[in-house]
């Protein structure tokens, strides 16, 4: 029996993927670049395998006994990222990783891709079919990737495609710029609230990621896995503050005049050469909807999400505590 690789292992997903595959019984390996997070895979018992996944053949000397590939690695958005490195890796790594594996014959391909790939959400909740607008660089280059992952459907490959959404829990850090502010009673909404939010918990992701990796019906297919439902903005924000036993802050301001201080902020900033501390697309966190159907990854691969927002919000809050984040 081969092994199953995980890219990303040492991102939040890729973390959690790795660990469910151990417990499962599976031979793991990652390719990983030098870091502190290497030891730990190690003593989960996961195979380190150093490999530049940009160098075509970095990756194809790392390909040995390999069965299955969950291609979870990504750059990620940050305000001042450069355009080539999206490309490089999430556009040039895509297409090394898919050729060395139908080259090794692997029995299985699953690429992440994100949500974001369809960008704002004029009709919610979106199917997999909805169509695509990319918002940034990095969200236009996640959809290359994807692309070119979708370009082997139909191939000797068998290779499925999942789009994440709001992924949130224990060990991610991207949502105490909510849980923060509100347990300070400084939480102030940008806007009416009323815009529609999507979470998916850690552990009902992972699911979904192994069932688009073992499920025969998941090949050539794109699935959108996300929670139970989607919410407003200001019930989870409600949910967020009950969970923490702290009043609900009910200040606002309008959503445009905050827009424009961004839009001024960014280009002051970027004139001074440093990242700035409110940008466009932080403010449009609370502007554009985000709701998606998860009904084809229940129907062709018995995906069902068992971790309730109420339930994961509590689950994220005890481990921000742990640490002294909140």
């Amino acid at each position: 029996m081969g092994k199953t690789l995980v890219t990303g292992a040492t991102g939040f997903t890729g973390w959690n993927l790795c660990k469910r595959l151990v417990l499962d019984g599976e031979k793991v390996a990652a390719f990983v670049r030098p870091g502190p997070m290497v030891k730990k895979l190690k003593l989960l018992g996961v195979e380190c395998r150093v490999t530049d996944i940009t160098d075509p053949v970095s990756v194809g000397e790392n390909f040995d006994d390999i069965d299955r590939v969950y291609h979870i690695a990504a750059a990620y958005r940050t305000e001042h990222s450069d355009r080539d490195e999206f490309n490089l890796v999430n556009v040039g790594a895509t297409r090394n990783l898919l050729e060395a594996a139908a080259k090794a014959q692997v029995k299985r391909f699953v690429h992440c891709s994100t949500v974001g790939v369809q960008g704002e959400i004029e009709d919610p909740p979106a199917d997999e079919n909805y169509r695509f607008r990319p918002g940034d660089h990095y969200q236009e280059s996640k959809l290359a990737g994807e692309l070119i992952a979708r370009e082997y459907f139909g191939s000797a490959l068998p290779v499925s495609v999942v789009r994440p959404v709001g992924i949130y829990g224990p060990g991610d850090t991207r949502f105490l710029k909510l849980f923060r502010p509100i347990n300070r009673g400084l939480f102030v909404m940008i806007g009416s609230g009323e815009v529609l939010y999507h979470m998916t918990f850690i552990d009902d992701l992972v699911d979904g990621i192994i069932l688009c990796g073992t499920r025969p019906e998941a090949v050539g297919e794109v699935f959108t896995i996300g929670g139970g439902g989607d919410t407003t903005l200001r019930e989870l924000c409600i949910i967020i503050a009950d969970v923490l036993k702290k009043p609900y802050p009910k200040l606002s301001v309008p959503y445009r005049p905050v827009y424009l201080a961004a839009e001024i902020c960014e280009k002051v900033c970027r004139l001074a050469g440093i990242n700035p501390p409110l940008y466009p697309r932080r403010v449009e966190f609370f502007a554009l909807d985000r709701a998606f159907s998860i009904k084809k990854a229940g129907e062709l691969l018995g995906y069902q999400p068992k971790v309730g927002l109420r339930e994961g919000v509590a689950r994220t809050a005890e481990w921000y505590k742990s640490k002294g984040l909140i």
